[in-house]
């Protein structure tokens, strides 16, 4: 069964930074996308950025570009966001997820990693 660990999640003062990383159980090139998404208390969960693991890719939502920075490592089976500037409407459960089937939804998520921006 495919499993996703994040880690690199914890408390920064805004302005900071942090680099979250999920590895996966098997080959990244075994999914087709994978993407990091993330759930602030009180609000539905929302995609932040994604990549195709086989052309690299890359989506944003407006909110992260210029800010954010998602990439990964085949050779790792890891991904990796890098989190720049970060501001407390950043302050959220990050999950990474994967997608194992062309065209179908993200069928495999990781436990989440606590991302809290506060002075």
């Amino acid at each position: 069964q495919a499993q996703l660990v994040e880690s690199g999640g914890g408390l920064v003062q805004p302005g900071g930074s942090l680099k979250l990383s999920c590895v996966a159980s098997g080959p990244t090139l075994n999914y087709y996308n994978m993407a990091w998404f993330r759930q602030a208390p009180g609000k539905e969960r929302e995609g932040v950025s994604s990549i195709n693991t086989s052309n690299l890719s890359t989506y944003y939502i407006d909110s992260v570009k210029g800010r954010f920075t998602i990439s990964i490592d085949n050779a790792k089976n890891t991904l990796y966001l890098q989190m720049n500037s970060l501001q407390p409407e950043d302050t959220a459960v990050y999950y990474c997820a994967a997608v194992t089937v062309a065209g179908e939804d993200f069928d495999v998520w990781g436990q989440g990693a606590q991302v809290t921006v506060s002075s």
